[in-house]
């Protein structure tokens, strides 16, 4: 068993966008090397939307605040604690906040790829 204590108090590096406030931390990722997954927080704030195309599958719960999520047909949902996401492989996904919001994420995807 691994256990990272009180990981969402983290810090949570910057994803480097330009005047967007958006970012992410790995906490744990899986040992297989054949269906690698990885989990951690991601953090959005209130500035320039991030957009994003997933190059792997993804689900994430937001479990503070509020991420608005838009997808590629232009459907926004307010994403609230409990709300509970998936994103295809090939989505494009456009993350924003009125404030801020996390929301805890396991990936198909190596540590660092995101």
């Amino acid at each position: 068993m691994k256990v990272v204590k009180e990981a969402i108090k983290s810090e949570k590096p910057s994803m480097g966008v330009p005047d967007t406030k958006a970012f992410l931390v790995d906490t744990l990722t899986s040992a297989n090397p054949e269906k690698t997954i990885t989990s951690g927080f991601f953090r959005m704030e209130k500035s320039k939307p991030l957009s994003y195309t997933y190059t792997y599958d993804e689900m994430k719960i937001i479990v503070e605040g509020e991420i608005w999520i838009t997808d590629e047909t232009e459907r926004t949902v307010k994403g609230i604690p409990g709300d509970v996401f998936y994103f295809e492989k090939g989505s494009e996904i456009t993350f924003d906040s009125p404030d801020y919001g996390i929301g805890f994420f396991v990936g198909l995807r190596k540590v660092g790829e995101a």
